[in-house]
């Protein structure tokens, strides 16, 4: 009857000892570990195809022993081959080298099948860690309790010239590059400096073209272009003015077919008595991108 048994417990092992081709534990060196060491371990199983990890079987991180810690686990699979990184902390206060051993765990893969779930079981062997003492038990006697201590190490002299050249070369090109964009934006203290002639006028154009469109807003925006161009010409600028004023500005000729539209509603607006027509001609977000690229054009001149 005992063979009986035997014979039925090896036949239900064998399809899960088959499952589970090889298993294999890298641990670091057998010795020379310290009070608070981390110590890597990997775990490599081999496994026939379609066989996973289950996650519950994993250990927990937590206290092994009273002396160690698991740390981290972190699984990984590639193909048929499952490997497991562990992570163990030590905190054995040794007084002297000695061996301790670490517990091993079991493992369960499993694989789903069209008739069910097959799982197979693998056990981690323990393994060993050789740890030692920090200091000696009893060092030799010395007068004074101060002989114990080691002097401090001395580190490299360090120069400090290179990094304070460096950083006051970076501050004056700082300094330099902060006075060339004052001097563009027409900061303190190049605030004197005549201002661009259609910057304003650019900027009161957005902000009233994104504000509701009425035909007072409409009027407002066509002055403050009107004052722009009156700045850039040195005069009051009308519409026969302008192939004249295009002719001395070189920088705004590409511009003549909108300011030739922007001069005709400007007619309709203010002599017609027809803002709401000229708004259509000529709506006001389309008179601030004139506006913006007049602005543009006396930038780049």
């Amino acid at each position: 009857m005992r063979r009986i048994l035997c014979l039925i417990a090896c036949l239900i092992a064998a399809p899960a000892a088959a499952q589970i081709r090889s298993l294999e534990v890298r641990t670091p060196r057998p010795f020379g570990h310290f009070l608070g060491d981390l110590v890597q371990v990997t775990v490599e199983i081999e496994a026939e195809p379609g066989f996973a990890l289950q996650s519950a079987s994993l250990p927990t991180p937590g206290p092994v022993t009273y002396w160690l810690d698991l740390r981290a686990v972190e699984p990984e699979t590639v193909g048929t081959r499952h490997r497991l990184r562990l992570t163990y902390q030590n905190f054995y206060a040794a007084i002297d080298a000695r061996s301790l051993e670490v517990p091993g765990f079991p493992l369960v893969l499993a694989s789903d099948g069209p008739h069910g779930a097959t799982t197979a079981s693998a056990q981690v062997p323990g393994w060993n860690l050789g740890v030692s003492p920090l200091r000696e038990v009893q060092p030799p006697r010395r007068a004074d309790p101060a002989e114990y201590l080691r002097p401090d190490g001395r580190g490299p002299r360090l120069r400090p010239e290179p990094m304070r050249d460096a950083s006051l070369a970076l501050a004056v090109l700082a300094v330099a590059a902060l006075g060339l964009l004052a001097r563009d934006r027409a900061w303190w203290p190049f605030h004197a400096r005549p201002a661009r002639a259609f910057a304003r006028p650019a900027r009161r154009l957005a902000a009233l073209a994104r504000g509701p469109q009425t035909d007072e807003a409409y009027r407002e925006g066509l002055m403050a272009l009107h004052r722009g161009l009156d700045a850039a010409a040195g005069q009051r600028l009308l519409a026969d003015d302008l192939p004249t004023f295009l002719a001395r500005h070189a920088a705004y000729r590409g511009q003549g077919e909108g300011l030739g539209r922007f001069f005709a509603a400007s007619r309709l607006a203010f002599f017609g008595g027809a803002a709401e027509a000229a708004r259509t001609r000529l709506p006001l977000a389309e008179v601030s991108a004139t506006a913006r690229r007049l602005a543009e054009a006396e930038r780049a001149a």
